[in-house]
């Protein structure tokens, strides 16, 4: 009976630990020195996903295809207090994503400072996940079940 007690009480603490961090109660700086870039993130979800990386820590950059949703997210994030700046980008559009990710890569010396952090040596390609993901799909992947696979060049990565 006393072992049941004991097991509940851990299972108790557990949950409350969880529901504390998901509700933003005693929040550290999980994120601390990383960049989060956020497409369509001005309204609902993308919002809600952008406010929650600038509370863990992050510096946020918050995106829409319209100007003035960008500057009314970046107002009412930077309002609370949070790291957040904001672009106009069309994901849609080439142009926009490709000038959204010389948002992230400020100089020539970081990517190179990033590249000799990865075992592979190079950035990513959206083409880096395409294989896995078709490999997934497919016949050759059917008794794989329930697994994470992580994308990231050799970086160490936690889920």
């Amino acid at each position: 009976m006393r072992k049941a007690g004991l097991l509940l009480g851990g299972c108790v603490r557990s949950w409350k630990s969880v529901r504390m961090a998901s509700s933003g109660v005693a929040r550290r700086d999980l994120l601390a020195n990383k960049v989060a870039l956020v497409t369509a993130s001005t309204d609902g979800i993308g919002l809600a996903i952008a406010r929650r990386l600038a509370q863990d820590g992050a510096h946020v950059v918050v995106s829409s295809r319209k100007q003035q949703n960008v500057d009314r997210a970046v107002a009412a994030l930077q309002g609370e207090g949070l790291s957040v700046t904001g672009t106009v980008c069309h994901v849609g559009k080439a142009e926009d994503r490709e000038r959204l990710v010389t948002t992230l890569w400020m100089d020539e010396a970081r990517e190179e400072s990033l590249k000799e952090m990865l075992r592979i040596k190079r950035l990513g390609v959206p083409e880096d996940c395409a294989g896995i993901v078709s490999f997934l799909c497919s016949e050759d992947a059917s008794y794989i079940t329930g697994e994470t696979v992580t994308v990231a060049g050799g970086a160490p990565s936690r889920l």
